[in-house]
């Protein structure tokens, strides 16, 4: 069965920006025209909310340090090309595997650090470069790995794994090198014949990463509501947060990392006994942590529907457990969403066995580019016509984009229905001229909703070469023109001559 599971973590909240293009095979009904636009309105002068200028960040699954050799694909230069395009942005590294790993230095490394001279730093970058025939085997290798990991997590049985400096070097070297601000998980699951956490691996950890000057920040722990389950240890929240005291007292007395920032405790959906143990955790941890984390799951992969993809209800489930994708995720306030994964074990990934880029990969890449940080509010005003109504987000464009003028705005939105729907604007943004992003499955028929490859405005998106990205060019429409947006897609309109005062 195909998976159409997307799991996320969080600073502040966790959600996913859900694709369209996954999901297992089922056939849905809906209205066969819509004729009647969609109105909505725009509300240009008050910014609702703020989120972090690395609010769609993304994360690296510690599962790719089962075996160390496989970290080795983090040198690989189309994956760094492709997350070089993605700041500012978390890296975070963990997940399931970090509750098993301790670190066992090994007196191997390599320098991986920043360095004064950025020309001496990109030639490390450069040197520190897989070579082809290298990362072709090594791909082939990974697919391997990921059947077994997956058998693994199957039978909810994991094997510990040992990680040495090399593996601390090459997690820093790709972070650095693409420009990522790297989050460390750290294993919880070290306890004391007290059941208190027990720091000593930590902080040899710690002591090797200070002696490289490795600016990181870091994290205790992944889904501890799920230890008894995954290794038959309890942990409430209430030590859960005693020990986040702890690793931040240790953090504390450290000269590189005193301010560093530390994030946790990283629970499922609080919701039942989970909000019970984040509750506790609050109670006893709130003032050692940076910001609170939690992961959200829009529905169970192993059993899920293409179906519940394009069901509204299963798209709000946010709103009731405090989360969702980017959109609503940002109109509620969340600060940052983690997308997992960049790469790892797992069926979540941004790119391919081949490290190509998947149709997640590239919605993310043009929200980077287009959407800023000022969320405004969008309302849709009449919605007579599609049995599933379309879902509507407003920001700031993207400041730092030179091609767009002060006081552009950024509509994106989400078509659920298998046609068309047409959306008229309000009359105070008819005179701005509109560049369109709509991205589409790549594919017709039946199986578009499964393809793995998107387009955009009409032309398949792929790499130039493993350095290069393509162009992401809009189509240019002209003031007045009442937008349409095509079934089953996803759409950035940006509203050059808006002249939004809060956006200036």
């Amino acid at each position: 069965m195909k998976s159409a599971a997307t799991a996320v973590s969080t600073i502040v909240a966790l959600a996913l920006f859900g694709s369209l293009w996954v999901g297992a095979k089922t056939v849905i009904s809906v209205d066969d025209v819509q004729s009647i636009p969609i109105r909505v309105d725009l509300d240009l002068f008050r910014v609702a909310r703020r989120v972090d200028e690395r609010f769609l960040s993304v994360a690296i699954d510690a599962s790719l340090l089962a075996q160390e050799k496989f970290m080795n694909l983090l040198n690989s230069p189309k994956l760094r090309t492709l997350a070089k395009a993605l700041i500012p942005a978390f890296l975070r590294f963990g997940g399931t595997k970090q509750d098993f790993m301790k670190f066992n230095p090994r007196g191997r490394y390599f320098q991986a650090r920043d360095n004064s001279s950025s020309a001496v730093q990109g030639k490390l970058c450069e040197r520190l470069e897989l070579p082809t025939f290298l990362e072709n085997r090594l791909k082939k290798e990974w697919i391997l790995q990921s059947k077994t990991l997956l058998e693994e997590e199957l039978e909810g049985k994991y094997k510990k794994t040992k990680f040495s400096e090399y593996a601390v070097d090459l997690l820093y070297a790709f972070a650095n090198c693409s420009g990522l601000d790297l989050i460390f998980g750290l294993n919880a699951l070290l306890r004391t014949s007290e059941n208190t956490w027990n720091s000593t691996n930590a902080e040899l950890l710690l002591k090797y990463c200070e002696s490289r000057q490795y600016v990181m920040s870091w994290e205790l722990g992944n889904e501890p509501n799920s230890y008894e389950k995954k290794a038959g240890i309890r942990v409430d929240g209430y030590q859960l947060g005693q020990d986040f005291v702890h690793l931040h007292q240790i953090l504390q007395e450290s000269a590189v990392y005193h301010s560093t920032g530390l994030y946790g405790p990283d629970v499922s959906q609080p919701r039942d006994h989970r909000k019970d143990l984040l509750t506790g955790f609050l109670e006893t941890g709130a003032k050692a942590i940076t910001a609170c984390t939690w992961h959200h799951y829009y529905v169970n992969g192993r059993d899920t529907s293409l179906e519940d993809f394009l069901d509204p209800e299963v798209l709000d489930t946010l709103a009731e457990k405090w989360l969702d994708k980017l959109g609503l995720a940002a109109k509620l306030g969340l600060d940052v969403v983690i997308r997992q994964v960049l790469i790892g074990s797992g069926t979540y990934h941004l790119v391919d066995d081949n490290l190509d880029p998947l149709p997640d990969y590239w919605l993310s890449l043009l929200y980077k580019r287009l959407v800023g940080p000022e969320v405004l509010k969008a309302q849709v005003l009449m919605n007579s016509g599609p049995k599933k109504p379309i879902r509507l987000y407003l920001h700031c464009t993207n400041r730092k984009s030179t091609h767009y003028r002060p006081g552009a705005v950024t509509l994106f939105a989400l078509n659920l229905n298998k046609n068309e729907v047409p959306i008229s604007l309000p009359a105070h943004t008819a005179n701005s001229t509109i560049e369109a992003f709509v991205l589409q499955s790549a594919e017709t028929g039946e199986q578009s909703l499964y393809s793995r490859s998107v387009k955009l405005n009409g032309q398949v998106l792929r790499m130039v070469d493993d350095g290069t990205l393509p162009p992401l060019k809009g189509r240019e429409l002209p003031p007045g023109e009442r937008l349409k947006l095509p079934g089953f897609s996803f759409a950035f309109y940006v509203l050059i001559e808006a002249q939004a005062p809060v956006c200036k």
